[in-house]
């Protein structure tokens, strides 16, 4: 599918030619302003008839049309309709063979897809008639390191960058990973102490004891699990090793203060200890049982209705169990960490991340492409997909620093509140289906006078904000105000340096065993989370391993432990440069 770069250069000038003559995106341009940071030019090519958009996400949990508030903000600075197309099996082949991806395109990663896609020519050049110079002038200007790293992965030629860009290489992200569990509950046990991972289990048990109904009636659970975000590995059992400080990598984990890896089979490593943690849940009727088979969405429904009691994400406590109305009851999930544990947390990263943002080649409409990109990584852009639309649920005060309005503080509490301000439906119907991010949520916004991140909750405006008496409660027994300083200050975190890595291509052959080992990993897995005995996980663990073994498990791990070898040497470069 090796296509000439002229070629392609010549149809798109076609394409793009006739396009823009039959919509009249350039000749009859609606005179609206352009939004900020677009640059001048943007009124020129805003489409006076509506368009719509494909936009190619592997990221989406979604597909159709965008719709509430930020279809609104979408259609009101660009005359934009963006039709959602998410990741499903054989997607990214047949959108291939089409030789269209779409208008705007996601990837999941930077390395397998990304690259053949760029080998395909399916991908605009961002430098071709210096597109990203005059229509993505505000990434121009501001990410030229992940711009760099794009271009160096892609052997010369711009093609996008990469998801969560930092503002600066001497910082942190806030905590992705963390556990939370029912604190008015363990409250109750009288705060019992937590020793390492498996100390949860017995107090998941007595928890369940004490509130045995949820919200809604139905039996409670110590943990409800979802398989929609497994890949290499099942998602929820590999993520539990970011409380020790591991990140995934390929079929394993990586430590980030160790900088060694792991693969996922090892035994006594990571992977296997908290597959059996899962298991030891399950065997005492502490997991919830529809775990395997339910959705995303029926996994947050269990959490919202207070039906499971500890959890690894951030935002499944505060986003999904810490409502007004749960705090007024004196119910909360805040996080506990036990005695042992190193919370992984990601160096904020000048190159940007793996998620990379691109436009497909075929597209029609490549400048206003670029001028949706560009504005989702301004400062308003960033807001807005966090937050809301501007003056309605969050806005700049009379000193110039952000703050939420009682709209913004009630979304961000209880995503299922309505929207108003002109804007309709529930705020988290309306958020942003493409799922990806420019800046790091914990880059420095350059328009906030006071230097605040974009994160809401270390906003200096939200300081002094009352809480309540279930949160002061944490705060009276931690000897902590909040999340980041309970866990640095009393030496719980691991932060994994951010470099320039991107995983290598696989090769054909590869590629085709490493499929064949994913799903034997993903299966068995699942299988020896409901293990009734001790003997029949280790069983099954043992059938796990022998089989992906004869699928050319060894042959992966080779390739990764190449792969963390090349980490590392970064990482060390990146230590020795003081960086």
């Amino acid at each position: 599918m090796n296509i000439s770069k002229k070629i392609i250069a010549i149809l798109l000038i076609s394409v793009m030619v006739f396009s823009f003559a039959a919509c009249g995106s350039k000749k009859n341009a609606d005179p609206s302003p352009a939004p900020s940071g677009s640059g001048d030019k943007l009124a020129d090519i805003i489409p006076k008839e509506t368009v719509k958009l494909t936009v190619y996400t592997q990221l989406a949990n979604y597909s159709g049309e965008q719709i509430g508030w930020f279809a609104q903000v979408m259609k009101e600075k660009f005359n934009v309709v963006l039709n959602i197309i998410n990741e499903g099996d054989g997607t990214f082949a047949t959108r291939m063979e089409s030789g269209n991806l779409g208008d705007i395109v996601v990837f999941g990663n930077d390395s397998d897809e990304y690259l053949q896609a760029v080998e395909a020519g399916m991908l605009f050049d961002w430098e071709e008639d210096s597109l990203v110079e005059e229509y993505g002038p505000y990434i121009w200007e501001n990410m030229q390191a992940a711009l760099d790293k794009n271009r160096n992965l892609s052997g010369g030629t711009l093609y996008g960058f990469g998801h969560n860009v930092g503002s600066n290489s001497e910082d942190h992200e806030a905590f992705f990973y963390r556990p939370d569990i029912r604190w008015d509950l363990y409250a109750k046990l009288g705060y019992p102490e937590v020793n390492t991972l498996e100390d949860f289990i017995d107090i998941l048990e007595d928890m369940v004891a004490l509130e045995p109904t949820s919200d809604t009636g139905g039996k409670t659970y110590g943990v409800s699990m979802f398989p929609d975000w497994d890949g290499n590995m099942v998602m929820m059992v590999k993520s539990t090793g970011a409380l020790y400080g591991y990140d995934e990598f390929g079929f394993g984990l990586y430590h980030a203060e160790r900088q060694v890896y792991e693969d996922a089979l090892m035994e006594g490593g990571m992977y296997l200890r908290a597959l059996k943690f899962y298991n030891k849940l399950y065997q005492r009727g502490l997991l919830d049982p529809d775990s395997m088979t339910q959705t995303y969405d029926e996994m947050s429904e269990a959490y919202q209705t207070g039906a499971a009691f500890f959890n690894i994400f951030d935002w499944m406590a505060s986003g999904l169990y810490n409502t007004e109305a749960h705090l007024s009851q004196g119910k909360a999930m805040m996080p506990l960490a036990a005695k042992d544990q190193k919370n992984l947390a990601y160096g904020l990263n000048v190159n940007g991340g793996n998620r990379v943002w691109t436009i497909g080649a075929n597209t029609a409409y490549p400048e206003l492409c670029m001028a949706i990109i560009n504005w989702l990584s301004t400062p308003e852009g960033v807001m807005t997909t966090l937050y809301g639309p501007k003056g309605v649920t969050w806005d700049y005060n009379e000193d110039g620093n952000p703050f939420l309005t009682d709209l913004g503080e009630a979304v961000m509490m209880d995503g299922n509140t309505e929207m108003s301000g002109g804007y309709t439906g529930k705020f988290i119907d309306g958020t942003s289906k493409i799922n990806n991010t420019t800046w790091s949520t914990d880059a420095t916004n350059p328009e906030a006078a006071d230097g605040s991140t974009y994160n809401y909750k270390y906003w200096k405006t939200r300081a002094d904000r009352p809480v309540t008496e279930i949160e002061q409660d944490w705060r009276n027994k931690t000897g902590f105000s909040d999340v980041l300083h309970y866990l640095e200050d009393q030496g719980h975190v691991a932060v994994k340096i951010a470099t320039t890595y991107s995983e290598a291509p696989k090769s054909d052959e590869l590629m085709t065993k490493w499929n064949q080992v994913a799903e034997t990993i993903k299966t068995y897995s699942w299988r020896a989370i409901y293990a009734k005995s001790d003997a029949e996980f280790d069983k099954l663990v043992e059938e796990m391993t022998k089989k992906a073994n004869e699928y050319g498990y060894q042959d992966c791990v080779e390739f990764q432990r190449g792969e963390a070898a090349k980490l590392k040497a970064l990482e060390d470069a990146v230590k020795s440069s003081g960086n």
